[in-house]
């Protein structure tokens, strides 16, 4: 079992004795209210795991190495940027799509920048950065960030090469 379920679970352990101790009926009011999150949630994992898996499996190996592998250099890292600002949705749906894309061979660079360019020049915060604070403020910050997911891209195919391999 990963590491990760462990810390979450003892996370979820001590915020249950913690509401218990509070009062014992927050407890069940909690597991219902994570019940409901994970149900209006799910849905849209299980799709996004779907995609990935038909994406692993109709491209072939060959060219997710030769498009978007450690090889692919910066190219992959400039379709990692594109795929990152034309990628919809939230953490629990990209972070998914991208493991099964690692897994079906885009290199460290490529993926780096995938998931930079999608937390800071994805269209959905672009849109909800221009409607909820201002559009001046959305074209700024992405003019002032413009370069980020390139060079963490780059960076991270560089180390990856140097020091991982």
């Amino acid at each position: 079992m990963k590491p990760v379920l462990f810390i979450l679970g003892g996370i979820a352990l001590i915020l249950a004795w913690v509401a218990w101790r509070r009062e014992p009926g927050l407890v069940g009011a909690g597991l219902l209210q994570g019940g409901r999150s994970a149900l209006e949630v799910l849905p849209v994992m299980l799709l996004t795991f779907v995609i990935a898996g038909f994406f692993t499996q109709l491209v072939p190996k060959d060219v997710v190495l030769a498009w978007i592998g450690n090889e692919s250099g910066w190219r992959g890292i400039a379709l990692g940027c594109l795929a990152g600002v034309l990628a919809p949705g939230g953490p629990l749906t990209m972070f998914p799509l991208v493991g099964l894309i690692q897994q079906a061979g885009a290199g460290i660079g490529t993926l780096v920048a995938l998931v930079t360019a999608w937390s800071m020049w994805g269209v959905r915060m672009i849109l909800l950065e221009s409607a909820l604070i201002s559009p001046r403020f959305a074209l700024f910050k992405f003019l002032s960030c413009f370069f980020v997911p390139l060079l963490a891209g780059g960076i991270a195919h560089l180390a990856y090469g140097r020091f991982w391999k």
